[in-house]
Parts: C-alpha cells; structure tokens; sequence
C-alpha cells in the first residue's frame, strides 16, 4: 500500500485538472486557477512522496504525465477556447472563420502531449529543463484567461496577442532552450539566484496586477532562463 501512495497524490492531481476543464466550459476562470493550482499541488507532492517513500515506479511515471496532460493541457486549453468563444472581440474580416478560431486553443495539449512523450523517452538526470516545463505554460493561461476574460471583449488586438501566444509557447514547450528548474538545492543564496529573482519579480507582479501577474511572472521565467543559461544536465518535461 504505501508504494501506492504517489499514484494515489498523482490521481488527485489528475481528479483536480478534471474539475479545472468542467469550470472553463462554464466560464469560472477564477475556478480554473484554483483547480489547476491544486493539481500544481499534487504534482509536486507526488514525486515528493515517491523519494521520501522510496516508491518510484515505471507506472508512477506514467500515470504522471497522463495527469499532466490533463491538468496543464486539457485544461488550460479549455479556458483558452472559453476565452476565445465567448468572451474575445473578433476584427469583421476573420468573420467567415469566426467558428474555427476557438479551437486553436487545442493546440496547446497537443503540443504538451508531445513534450510529456519526449519526456518518458528521455533518460537524462534533471538539473534543469530543455523548454518550457508544461505546469509554467499552463500557468500562463489559465492566469492569462482570468486577467483578460474582461480585456478582450473591447480590444480586438488581444485576439493577436492570444494566437501569438499559443504558437510561441507551444513551441518553447518542444524547443531545446535550456530553462532551469525551481527546485532549490540548499538554503543558500549561491547557486539559486535565478530562482530567487523569479519569487520576487512573480511576488511583485501579482501585487501590481493580481492573478495575471502570474503571467507575466512566466514570461520572467521564460526570459530570465534565456538570458542566463545554467551548466549542468538537462531532463525535458
């Protein structure tokens, strides 16, 4: 039983994304960012459980990213085509597609299927990532639909930025960047300055701004990792 108890935390994780996609199709963003938050939660406290427990297991893995895909896939996407459905002022000449636009939002769980497949298939050690960790882009929408669910219905030009979006960070997410990890290693400064620039930067965003501070917070991950790359072995997820 105990070697159960990761898979049991990574199915809550799994239970809770669930719920995250039936409150996007009922237009409860502010419910979206708790649920995915919570399914956040358990996605780190499942392989928490696995080192403290000693329960590693291949089907652990497995049943990870099959979670992952739901909760920092399907649902984010799911907020997104909400977004884009019912509440973003489409420009007169995209009227003829006006039905199709939405669903560009699917995008997003394909490409985070794929990041989630290279991911079982790689056998590097993780001291850092290789593109854009799936959680941190579903972070970005689901904040990102929440902030500007009220936005987009008077600015047609945040149709752009929402499409823009979509294709750039589905590509960082299968990209080779290398983006560091926010697992910190000791209590020590040295050695974890990226990670405290970016608790500070998300903590002063989401003072300004409120929930889509988040947002750009990972837009400051993004960047910061660009531009200050890390030594060391890389893991893709």
């Amino acid at each position: 039983m105990k070697k159960q108890i990761p898979n049991i935390i990574t199915l809550l994780n799994l239970f809770s994304g669930c719920i995250a996609i039936t409150m996007a199709f009922q237009g409860n963003f502010k419910a979206v960012v708790i649920w995915v938050a919570v399914a956040a939660f358990f996605d780190f406290l499942d392989g928490a459980a696995a080192r403290l427990l000693n329960a590693w297991s291949e089907i652990g893995k497995e049943l990870d990213s099959l979670a992952d895909l739901v909760s920092f896939g399907v649902a984010p996407a799911a907020a997104v085509f909400i977004l884009l459905r019912d509440y973003s002022l489409l420009p007169g000449f995209l009227e003829p597609v006006t039905l199709y636009i939405p669903y560009m939002a699917f995008i997003i769980p394909v490409f985070s299927a794929f990041r989630l497949a290279t991911f079982n298939l790689d056998e590097r050690q993780t001291t850092s990532f290789l593109g854009l960790p799936t959680p941190a882009n579903a972070l970005f929408w689901i904040s990102y639909s929440f902030g500007l669910q009220n936005m987009v219905q008077t600015n047609a030009n945040l149709l752009y930025f929402t499409i823009g979006f979509i294709l750039i960070l589905s590509l960082l997410m299968i990209s080779k960047i290398p983006m560091f990890s926010l697992k910190i290693k000791s209590m020590r400064l040295k050695g974890n300055e990226r990670q405290a620039l970016l608790v500070v930067l998300m903590i002063i965003f989401v003072a300004l701004w409120g929930i889509i501070g988040i947002a750009w917070g990972i837009i400051a991950y993004i960047a910061i990792s660009i531009l200050t790359p890390g030594k060391g072995r890389r893991i893709v997820k």
